[in-house]
């Protein structure tokens, strides 16, 4: 600047602010401020999110998740983490019970109540079944040491599903005809 404007601008009287100026001035620094960091912000969420895709102006819970995501939640949700996990299970059977016992013996269904948690598990011969509820109490405790404490407390082993005994007019008396070791 020169001498002239600084002697200029020492001579001309500064109004002096009054509130309502200092207000307004005061909340337009604080506007800007609260702008620049809530950018800052939103940026930093999409960064998190994997983009900007978002349903309107807020986030909120129609934003679009990834797959896994809206599975867990679902799951989650409906309170269905024991019943999927049990479901896991059945996937991995042949793991979990080795392959000789899984070529011989199904899981069928897992049965919740509060006080019975139920596998039942259906074999195709009764030697199988018999070997099956022998070696029920440590297949429980493997069962759970994957699911977490409780989750299976009784195995329920069904032997093999014959075909129907048929008892009507041409039966012969004592015949028992194929019975427990059908399969």
């Amino acid at each position: 600047m020169s001498t002239q404007s600084q002697a200029a601008s020492a001579q001309a009287p500064v109004p002096e602010s009054s509130g309502v100026d200092l207000a307004r001035v005061a909340l337009r620094a604080a506007k800007e401020q609260a702008k620049a960091r809530g950018a800052a912000a939103q940026q930093k969420k999409q960064a998190r999110r994997g983009g900007g895709l978002r349903s309107g102006a807020r986030a909120d819970g129609r934003d679009p998740l990834p797959l896994g995501a809206a599975i867990n939640r679902l799951i989650t949700e409906r309170g269905w983490e024991t019943p999927a996990a049990v479901g896991g299970v059945m996937g991995r059977w042949p793991q979990i019970v080795g392959e000789d016992l899984a070529k011989h013996c199904v899981p069928l269904r897992y049965d919740e109540d509060p006080d019975e948690r139920v596998l039942t598990v259906q074999c195709d011969s009764t030697a199988w079944a018999t070997q099956l509820r022998l070696l029920a109490p440590r297949l429980v405790a493997r069962l759970n040491e994957d699911l977490g404490h409780g989750t299976v407390r009784v195995i329920r082993v069904l032997g093999p599903g014959g075909p129907r005994r048929g008892y009507g007019p041409l039966r012969a008396p004592g015949s028992t005809g194929a019975g427990d070791t059908y399969g």
